[in-house]
């Protein structure tokens, strides 16, 4: 008999027990019904208890049947199992073997050498960062020395003028000074990691230098190159310069002008943003000195009239040279900042030494500001005259027609381009000047703020 026939004609329900909803609860509750009336009471649980124990004993017995009679098949099994189980391992074995042995030798060959080469890396890196630290250190060493010998340069030429007199001394050193200075800078203010400048901020030398050497050096240079913008005279008021004198003038402002133009700040300065704040600032202090001391000398004159003549034709003799001072500045183009990007150069007419000056002046015409600012300054001073009263007050009053055509001819001699200087492209000539009356506001306004003050 199969086992499958035995399976028949067993009476344990096995579908029953394998079915997938089975549940032990709902199955005990049938037995239960099955046996006893619901109504019955008590219940009787023995009849379904055997019924349950039966079928255990039954299951159990069948267990034992097919295990007696499968024990050789499942002998046979489990020692084919076992014996694949002990190849296997025995291979594994082999293979973990040969794995250590070849992760000893590459630990060996590679890293232990990929330490070793790491160690080297570091080492090299570090020299190079060595290298690259004393080859900036031995570059501003350098140029420090080359910056020395160049400001003693102009010490020397100063010196040898103030001794002889001669006034030619070495101004073109100003402008080595200025590249020098920028060499400097273009590499102390890179400090970026792989940048030039990297660590030089903790070099002893390098500091000391920056306090003892470039900073007075820089200052020095800065106030010797204000000096000569305000030491500035071209000479046209006594005509009596000469051609090689009004050069040298021309020369040493362009030198001093140069100079402060690459001296001024570039850093945390946007590039479309910036101007030559060093060179704006001392044409303008030189164009203050020059208002300063003409409102002064035409209050005291204005004050007593003999010395009106004098004191006009020192006023127009300032004026033509902030006149000269414009056209020489127009006439230059700037120089090329290393520190700024090339664009911010791009050849144009306006890419000169004038346009800065009279954007931070908010003017177009230096002669135009002069004579307006000297305007603005000198009416208060006509109404402290006049409120004094006295025999100032009356002679002012009394000659003002002459006063009034006095200040004209000063204002119209002051505005025309000196006869040493030749006038930028757009100016009039002098006589073009007079017959266009180009000057005439000028003229207005300074006549009306001497005579305006008067009264009657």
């Amino acid at each position: 008999m199969s086992a499958n026939e035995e399976e028949d004609e067993s009476y344990v329900d096995y579908d029953t027990f394998l079915a997938p909803d089975f549940r032990p609860s709902t199955f005990a509750n049938t037995l239960v019904l099955a046996t006893n009336d619901p109504n019955d009471s008590p219940l009787d649980l023995s009849t379904p208890l055997s019924k349950v124990l039966f079928d255990t004993q039954e299951i159990d017995s069948r267990i034992d049947a097919l295990t007696t009679r499968s024990a050789i098949p499942l002998l046979d099994y489990t020692q084919q199992q076992t014996d694949a189980s002990g190849k296997i391992i025995s291979e594994i074995d082999n293979q973990v073997k040969s794995l250590n042995e070849s992760f000893k030798q590459l630990e060996k060959e590679v890293i232990q050498k990929h330490a070793e080469a790491n160690e080297v890396n570091l080492v090299a890196s570090r020299l190079w960062d060595t290298l690259s630290l004393a080859r900036s250190v031995n570059r501003c060493l350098q140029l420090g020395r080359q910056l020395e010998i160049q400001h003693s340069e102009i010490a020397s030429s100063a010196s040898g003028a103030a001794a002889t007199g001669n006034r030619k001394e070495d101004h073109r050193a100003l402008v080595r000074c200025a590249n020098t200075l920028l060499s400097l800078r273009e590499i102390t203010e890179k400090t970026g990691c792989g940048e030039e400048g990297h660590g030089l901020d903790k070099v002893n030398a390098i500091r000391n230098m920056e306090d003892y050497i470039i900073g007075p050096i820089e200052r020095s240079v800065k106030n010797s190159s204000d000096q000569i913008i305000r030491e500035f005279n071209i000479g046209s008021a006594s005509a009596t310069a000469t051609f090689a004198q009004t050069e040298e003038a021309k020369a040493r402002i362009l030198s001093a002008a140069t100079c402060l133009y690459l001296m001024s700040p570039t850093v945390g300065i946007r590039p479309d943003r910036w101007t030559p704040e060093y060179l704006s600032q001392a044409l303008a202090v030189y164009l203050r000195n020059a208002l300063q001391s003409s409102v002064a000398s035409l209050a005291r004159s204005l004050a007593a009239l003999p010395s009106l003549d004098r004191t006009l034709a020192e006023v127009s003799a300032r004026c033509l040279n902030i006149l000269a001072l414009e056209i020489i500045l127009a006439t230059t183009k700037a120089p090329a900042h290393p520190l700024l990007p090339a664009q911010k150069h791009a050849s144009s007419d306006k890419s000169n030494l004038l346009q800065p000056l009279l954007a931070y002046l908010e003017t177009g015409s230096l002669a135009s500001y002069f004579w307006r600012t000297l305007a603005s300054s000198l009416a208060p001073r006509v109404q402290e005259i006049m409120n004094r009263g006295g025999v100032s007050a009356r002679t002012l009053r009394t000659n003002r027609q002459n006063v009034a055509e006095a200040i004209r001819e000063c204002v119209i001699q002051g505005s025309q381009p000196p006869s040493n200087m030749t006038p930028s492209k757009g100016k009039a000539s002098k006589g073009d000047a007079e017959k266009s009356g180009g000057w005439d506001r000028e003229v207005a306004v300074m006549v009306g703020s001497v005579v305006g003050n008067l009264g009657r």
